[in-house]
This record gives C-alpha cells, structure tokens and sequence, in this order.
C-alpha cells in the first residue's frame, strides 16, 4: 500500500538550510574543527528568573489541564502591558493579541486565514524562507520587493509596480531584518502605513528582534506609528528577546479583524500554548530582572558584531554594519555566487555561513554570518578566511 503525499505537499518550497546542516556535519564527523556561522539559534541561555518561573508554574496542577483555546488571559494582559510600556500601544488583550506557539505558526498560517487561493502577497527579498512556506499551502500568488544595499535594506515601495501594489492583499515586513541585519526607522513605518492605506494592502511586520537595536538604538514598533493597528498587526516572539527558541511561545498584536481570523484557524489547529510556558512569559515580561538581562544580551551581541566587523575589515571584507539583530550581512568576492562561496569556507577554511541565495536571488551577492559564538571564535573564522587570499588588504 501506498500513501503518496497530497498535491499541496508537494508545492512546498526545498528546505534551503537543511542541505548546509548536512554540509557541515559531515565536516565535524570527518573531525574538522568547524566554526559555524550559519545557524540563526540563539546560543544564549533563558534567563534564569524565568526558568524559575517555569518551575513554580508547572507545579500548579491547574497547568496541567487543557489550556484556553484562545491563550490565557493573564498571559495576554501581561502581552498588551508590555507593549503599553515600552512602545506606548494600547492594546485590548481579548480583541487585539494573539497567543502563538513561535511566531512562525502565524506567519505561515495567516495566509490561510486571511487569502484565498490567487490572491497576492509581497514579500522582502531576501528574506526569511519560512514565509514561503505560507505561500505555498494558502497557495496564493508571490510577488517581491528587493531590499537594496543603496537603501539600507529597506524595501523603496516606488519599487513596487502600480499594478503588483493595487493587487496585493499582504506584504510581510521584518525589522531588525532576518538576514541583514537593516533596522527600521519611524519615518519608514510612516510610509508604510502611507502605502498599505493607499493601496488597501495588510502589513504584517515580524519583530523578532525587536529587543537587539545596537548603538544604543531602540528599534521602534510598526504598531507605535499613527494608523498602523488599522492596516496591519506585528508579531512578537520570545524565542530572540529571552533566550527561549525551545519554547515556542509568541504572540501577535494590532487589527482585531486579523488577530480573530488567527484566533479562528487556531481554535481548529492547537490548544493553544502549555499553560505553564504561558506563566513563564509573564514572568519574562513583567519582572524586574527584564530589562538589565537584555541589556546585557545586547551589549553581548553588539560586542560579538564589532569583534567580527573589524576583523573582516583589516582583510578588506566590507560589512553591512548591522544596527540589529545577531547577524552579519557581508558581500562575496567577485566571481562567486554565495553557495560557491559558502563551499570554498566550509572545505579550505572550516567556517560555514549561509548563502544568500537561501534567503532570496536579491540576497545571492551575499552570505549571512551568525554572530553566536564568542569574539574569539569570530575573530578566528576571519584569520582562516584571510589565509584564501579572497580579498585584497587595503
């Protein structure tokens, strides 16, 4: 017997990063000591007042039961409170945020909830591949913006065409940028909010790494800026902010038509989020220990990024100074495409990035570099690289 896999399925796009983890495994196993820059998994442990959070609440034998279809009520009090606080949004916890299990789900879900199949959607490019994961199973139609360098990696909505722009149901939008490392100004989600209302276009902005602004700079919401909850909604994850990608927990905030139609098409897919976890965000969001904690994770961060950037300098291998995220976004030398590039580090240097081109064909002139190992390790990834002689010192 014979249980092929349905028509849908088989629209799914390749998973890109799946062949370089192969890649680089086999290196370790051959026993080559591999730098690995390609992973985007925070390196970081969950703050330690939140694990004990975790602890005390899943000894409440009522965290133990089904949680609310529609996430806890505390939880997403604690979830408008926060954003109250540090954006100065006002939102209605039952009407205007969802609980998510990782911010993924949503990106991929909402184009089942809120397109029909041939509608268009706008996405950046490059950017991250999972958002066309929800192209495919709401099997609606894809268009992109590419992000330019000239631009620092913001899209320019004149390069949209009129009739792409009239068309479109949705665009996604991810700033601190996932891979570039670009950050967002107000002025930019003010012509956002401009564009989305001329044209009758949703705005979905994935924050992140809304928390990891470098410089001293705090990166501004999507939903601070005047008309965006009636346009759009934001989604925040935990998973970047407090060390918790293991924990799956998130959440979506803004226009209440949207954040139902997602409550909707989870009541029949979850049971939301393990009440526990949910306790736990509380915790994370309301404690004193917050802020000092990411503080501390950013300064880690930002330190890693200039160890990084400096040392690719004195080689002459210019960055793009990332103002964001745990990422380096660095150019190849001519005459290589970035999966050419990407082998040449993994086999002669034993460093693996990740190519550009796995985040779109605008990010092709790219590899994306992880900044989650220490200085050290990233000061030692660019001495290896260097002894290639791929660029020329100045």
């Amino acid at each position: 017997m014979e249980f092929p896999e349905s028509d849908l399925m088989q629209t799914l796009p390749k998973q890109f990063f799946a062949a370089l983890v192969a890649k680089v495994n086999k290196k370790i196993a051959e026993g080559y000591d591999v730098i690995n820059l390609g992973q985007g998994n925070p390196d970081q442990p969950t703050f330690d007042y939140i694990i004990e959070g975790l602890k005390e609440a899943a000894e409440r034998p009522i965290n133990n039961k089904y949680s609310q279809f529609r996430g806890q009520p505390t939880f997403k009090k604690a979830c408008a409170a926060f954003y109250q606080e540090k954006y100065g949004v006002e939102l209605d916890s039952e009407k205007e945020i969802c609980v998510l299990g990782g911010s993924k789900i949503g990106l991929v879900e909402l184009p089942w909830a809120l397109m029909n199949p041939g509608d268009t959607i706008i996405l950046p490019d490059p950017g991250y591949p999972d958002y066309l994961s929800g192209v495919a199973l709401g099997q609606v139609k894809l268009e992109t913006v590419p992000l330019k360098a000239e631009n620092d990696f913001l899209p320019d909505y004149d390069d949209i065409p009129e009739e792409v722009a009239r068309k479109a149901k949705f665009i996604y939008l991810n700033y601190p940028n996932n891979p570039t490392g670009a950050v967002a100004t107000r002025e930019f989600w003010e012509k956002t909010v401009a564009f989305a209302k001329k044209y009758n276009v949703g705005v979905v902005s994935d924050f992140a790494y809304g928390a990891l602004g470098f410089d001293g700079y705090k990166n501004p919401s999507f939903l601070e800026t005047p008309g965006a909850k009636d346009v759009g909604i934001e989604l925040y994850t935990f998973s970047k902010t407090f060390n918790m990608a293991g924990w799956r927990l998130a959440f979506a905030a803004g226009n209440q038509e949207m954040i139902e139609a997602l409550n909707l098409i989870q009541d029949h897919l979850f049971v939301s989020v393990y009440p526990a976890v949910q306790d736990a965000g509380i915790v994370a969001l309301e404690s004193s220990e917050r802020d000092p904690e990411i503080a501390k994770l950013v300064a880690l961060y930002q330190s890693r990024r200039d160890a990084f950037v400096n040392a690719a300098e004195k080689i002459g291998w210019h960055a793009f100074k990332s103002g964001g995220t745990f990422y380096a976004w660095m150019p190849v030398p001519k005459g290589y495409t970035s999966e050419r590039f990407a082998d040449v580090l993994l086999n002669e240097a034993h460093v693996a990035v990740a190519p550009g081109k796995g985040f779109g064909e605008a990010g092709d002139g790219y590899v994306r570099i992880g900044l989650l190992v220490s200085p050290e390790r990233l000061v030692e990834a660019v001495e290896r690289i260097d002894k290639l002689n791929l660029f020329e010192r100045k």
